[in-house]
């Protein structure tokens, strides 16, 4: 099928994916599972979630294939590849429109309202990132890679985990919290949110240099520099770019903004999110600014408008703190 896995498609953590092409003509992807750590519960819980999901922005799973410790998953073709080649600058790389670039997100947006609210069952992807985000031949946004997805009833608005997952950068902070593994669909919120931040910036969310202070960190962390940019009236730094292209991007930071709140009841749903994204920009409310200390964050309930002071007894670990924490084992 593959040919001998002579043409490679990418590699990552999981293994690696080539091209193949079935008897009946159209191409494949095959994504080889490396050895698996959790006795193969990746793979059973990818062709377990997967199997069942049949929408338009998720990528379609063809089959499976086992052979002895050997595990293959068969994967609809997308011929341009991932989001993140075309948001980052890169050479040879079809450059995207922000029109473009907001009709991605809101097919992103919309995939992850499915996979938590139109389903059969209650489908958290865990790892929301450009790497994740597949382009079929027309440009069409496809969510892929369901290896961290789990599945719960509809009714289960809080989840229980036994690790950490998804991607540093992307991963919801109430994941990190020790001791803390009850979380919810907000977790994918917040990874969709840092998603979306990239794409309206086009640059990435953190930049960490060697040496840092936490009055550094307004630099390095783009969200709080572009939160302090709009709350001072001050217009985002854009090459050619049109009003109406700065009004897109603009809308895509404050819907980001409200999705990467600290607490997890401060972020909307995903079908409010894909409210926001189809609506005027004009509606929207500033959001609280990002990752100040918890005890320090602003709670906004009830649609979104009132504001309560937290409890300053709770964590107040900040993404200063995880910087310092996980830096030695990343590479941005």
């Amino acid at each position: 099928m593959t040919g001998g896995f002579k043409d490679k498609l990418g590699e990552g953590g999981f293994g690696c994916v080539y091209k193949g092409k079935l008897r009946s003509g159209p191409y494949m992807a095959v994504k080889m599972l490396s050895k698996s750590k959790t006795n193969g519960q990746d793979f059973i819980s990818e062709v377990a979630t997967i199997g069942r999901i049949h929408h338009v922005n998720v990528v379609q799973l063809v089959g499976f294939c086992v052979e002895g410790t050997k595990r293959a998953l068969v994967y609809e073709f997308m011929p341009n590849g991932s989001l993140n080649k075309h948001i980052f600058a890169q050479e040879g790389t079809i450059h995207l429109s922000y029109e473009k670039t907001y009709e991605i997100a809101l097919e992103v947006a919309c995939g992850i309202k499915y996979l938590h609210q139109d389903c059969g069952m209650q489908i958290l992807h865990f790892d929301i990132k450009p790497y994740n985000i597949l382009l079929d031949e027309n440009f069409t946004s496809k969510i892929f890679d369901f290896g961290l997805a789990k599945l719960y009833p509809k009714e289960d608005s809080i989840v229980s985990v036994t690790a950490a997952k998804g991607t540093l950068g992307y991963t919801a902070p109430e994941l990190f919290y020790k001791n803390i593994r009850r979380v919810s669909y907000k977790a994918d919120v917040y990874s969709f949110g840092m998603l979306l931040m990239e794409m309206a910036s086009r640059r990435r969310n953190l930049n960490v240099p060697t040496r840092y202070t936490s009055q550094d960190l307004s630099q390095i962390y783009f969200p709080i520099w572009v939160h302090n940019q709009l709350t001072e009236g001050k217009e985002i730094e854009m090459e050619s770019a049109t009003d109406e292209e700065r009004n897109i991007a603009k809308k895509m930071i404050f819907v980001a903004l409200w999705c990467i709140q600290m607490k997890p009841y401060d972020r909307p749903s995903m079908n409010k999110v894909v409210d926001m994204l189809e609506g005027e920009f004009e509606t929207l409310i500033m959001p609280p600014k990002p990752f100040l200390y918890l005890h320090e964050t602003p709670s906004v309930e009830h649609g979104l408008n009132s504001v309560k002071t937290c409890d300053s007894t709770e964590s107040t670990r900040d993404i200063g703190e995880i910087i310092n924490e996980y830096t030695p084992r990343i590479s941005i």
